[in-house]
């Protein structure tokens, strides 16, 4: 009787204190800073972006830029944007494509930390509640600036212990009060009950309630491409699958060595040229120490590489609208399940790795992940391992920094150092402080190398490419103009904003009543072909930059990747002009990155880790069924085999239950 007057007791002081903290933290940050409001679009925005092939003839023929960026992630990109919003001449370089790395690879979310806050409130440290402070007052910009790409997005955080309701809801009313006039939706706690109903797959044994907060969601790939076009509007001379092969240094007059250019090869077509600048930019992420020692080959390394992987399961492992944060795994680390473009995510892990192009998702992280998860989810909801539809790691770049004499302890935000040659260099950092970071980068080269700004960073409030002039019902006007299906004018109002309808421009013909225009690269995706041609002209040059960044397929799902692969091959080269050997060559490249580099090989691998036990007679049944399923002999049967199958095939007892349980 006591522990259930308990219970009672604590769950209504419960409610009533986030009542009264709840009103206490919106008095609060109401007097804070001002919300912020979006900029009008500048003067010099271009209203056609120019074509990559002029990109790249500029590079190569300009005498001299005022900034020079190496790196076109999220941080390059937003240097990129800041600089040119300035006036300054600027370029920027990216070995692969735009968000190639670490930037396409995230968690998708926008956020302050709320781990990080916890530190700073246990520990008494100012370094991390700034760091916080200012993430959060980042997260609201952005969502403002691209709204068509970000929004914000409620978190569970179940608890399971009585005394954890206060502890948690302390922490999370915090992290609303730090936010002040930047918060995106109040906190707020719920009844065992209702997190059931809002979140049906949680294990329900000894929950006791949960704690909902907001952060942002986005598709950050899609984000950096808009922050590279966005530069490109403002007139920088942005180049992706451009190499820098060597730093170009000169003596001044004081027979200082300083920095004034890079030695580049356009990847694309083998073009090799030279690119002079008054600051030259290193914003290369995991790269970093490789173009520090470009500039000065004696310096010791300050990055250190992360491994964090993710895992992508169907959609019914989660909710539509409601992720769910795991604050304590067996190892101490965080695990967030998320929904994002209707499946579900799960990540990330931390592991120190090698420097490499092609980050593998391990074997080991994959089945922490699936072994965590498995602790939050319902007995009912069996977590397969042959669910997951694709895996992958991205390489943080965890820096020490070299302005600090204890070079040897990680920074726990960016840093920003320029070298003895005026090199400057920005690393660490997350992807929801971009903006802030570039800021400062951009202000460091202005001071260190004399530029000459035509005005002060304007970022704060600066729509996005795509962000001007949408609207949350932009897609109705999309699916009434072009005949469109709903589903993918909502994708294609969510991804390209008010450029949507320069998209539907380039579909095809159907030839059905309904949808008019619209052919999908893959039945079970909304991407269509015009994206794939609009891609081209948004400097996509690989069958990779599309399944990967221009769509998020290899993301989402590797098998439907590796399954549209043809088509998408197929329309580049009809815009690119591709020779059957260049064709080929895209597929193998493309199906090598699948299966390194999006977790297919962990399905291959399967197929050897797994016991199965048959009889010799029912092996040869089955392998023969396969077969004839498996027409194009790939090793795997997917729904468009089943499909195909259908149709030459009425007799349904072929598929016995001992067939259907065993595909």
């Amino acid at each position: 009787m006591g522990t259930k007057v308990n219970r009672k007791v604590l769950k209504t002081l419960a409610y009533a204190a986030t009542g009264a903290l709840g009103l206490g933290a919106y008095t609060y940050y109401k007097s804070q800073n001002s919300v912020l409001q979006a900029a009008p679009k500048p003067a010099n925005w271009l209203t056609e972006l120019p074509s990559r092939e002029a990109q790249v003839e500029s590079l190569s023929t300009t005498p001299e830029f005022d900034i020079l960026i190496i790196g076109g992630g999220a941080t390059g990109a937003g240097c990129a944007v800041d600089a040119a919003s300035r006036g300054l001449k600027t370029a920027l370089v990216e070995k692969y494509d735009f968000s190639s790395g670490t930037s396409s690879r995230s968690t998708k979310l926008i956020h302050g930390g709320v781990r990080y806050l916890q530190k700073a409130i246990m520990q008494f440290d100012i370094e991390q509640y700034r760091m916080v402070k200012e993430a959060l007052t980042e997260r609201a910009n952005l969502i403002n600036i691209a709204p068509h790409l970000s929004y914000p997005f409620p978190i569970m955080l179940p608890v399971y212990k009585l005394w954890q309701i206060p502890y948690f809801w302390v922490g999370i009313k915090a992290y609303d009060v730090v936010a002040g006039r930047q918060l995106l939706k109040p906190s707020y706690f719920i009844s065992k009950n209702t997190a059931l109903e809002l979140f049906p797959m949680l294990k329900k044994e000894s929950l006791v309630g949960a704690i909902v907060y907001y952060d942002g969601q986005h598709n950050d790939a899609r984000m950096n491409i808009s922050l590279a076009m966005t530069a490109a509007r403002l007139g920088a001379n942005v180049a992706n699958h451009v190499a820098v092969t060597e730093l170009v240094h000169e003596e001044d007059e004081k027979g200082q060595k300083k920095v004034i250019g890079a030695k580049c090869v356009d990847k694309y077509t083998g073009k090799e040229f030279s690119v002079k600048a008054k600051a030259i930019i290193n914003a290369t992420g995991p790269y970093t120490d490789t173009i520090r020692k470009m500039d000065n080959e004696k310096i010791p390394n300050i990055c250190q590489p992360s491994s964090g992987v993710h895992i992508v399961l169907p959609d019914y492992y989660s909710p539509q609208n409601m992720g769910l944060l795991d604050p304590s795994t067996s190892d101490g680390r965080v695990i967030f399940f998320l929904p994002w473009q209707k499946h579900t995510m799960a990540g990330t892990t931390d592991t120190p790795c090698a420097l490499t192009d092609y980050p593998t998702p391990a074997e080991d992280d994959v089945n922490f992940i699936i072994n965590e998860i498995k602790n939050y989810l319902n007995n009912d909801v069996q977590v397969r391992r042959g669910d997951i539809l694709s895996a992958w790691s991205g390489i943080r770049p965890l820096v020490s920094d070299p302005n600090k004499a204890d070079t040897q302890s990680l920074a726990r935000n960016h840093i920003v150092h320029v070298s003895d040659s005026k090199l400057i260099t920005i690393a660490g950092g997350k992807w929801t402080t971009y903006r802030h970071m570039a800021e400062e980068t951009i202000d460091a080269a202005i001071e260190a190398c004399g530029l000459k700004p035509k005005n002060e960073c304007i970022t704060k409030g600066l729509f996005l490419e795509g962000g001007h002039n949408w609207t949350p019902t932009s897609y109705i006007r999309l699916a009434q103009d072009f005949g469109i299906e709903t589903e993918v004018a909502i994708h294609l109002s969510n991804t390209y904003g008010d450029q949507a309808d320069k998209v539907a421009e380039l579909s095809s013909l159907t030839g059905k009543r309904w949808p008019v225009v619209g052919v999908r690269l893959h039945q079970e995706f909304p991407y269509i072909d015009a994206e794939v041609k609009y891609a081209v002209k948004e400097y996509a040059r690989s069958a990779v930059d599309v399944i990967a960044r221009r769509t998020r397929m290899s993301f989402l799902n590797v098998l439907a990747a590796d399954e549209a692969l043809p088509k998408i091959v197929e329309i580049m080269a009809s815009e690119l002009k591709w020779s059957k050997q260049k064709q080929q060559e895209e597929l193998e490249h493309a199906k090598e990155f699948l299966k390194r580099e999006m977790g297919l090989n962990l399905k291959y691998q399967m197929k050897t880790t797994v016991p199965i036990n048959f009889s010799k007679e029912e092996i040869s049944t089955y392998i023969k069924r396969f077969r004839s399923l498996d027409k194009s002999n790939k090793g795997y049967i997917t729904h468009k085999d089943l499909r195909a199958f259908f149709k030459v095939n009425t007799v349904l007892q072929y598929f016995e239950l001992d067939l259907i349980q065993f595909i």
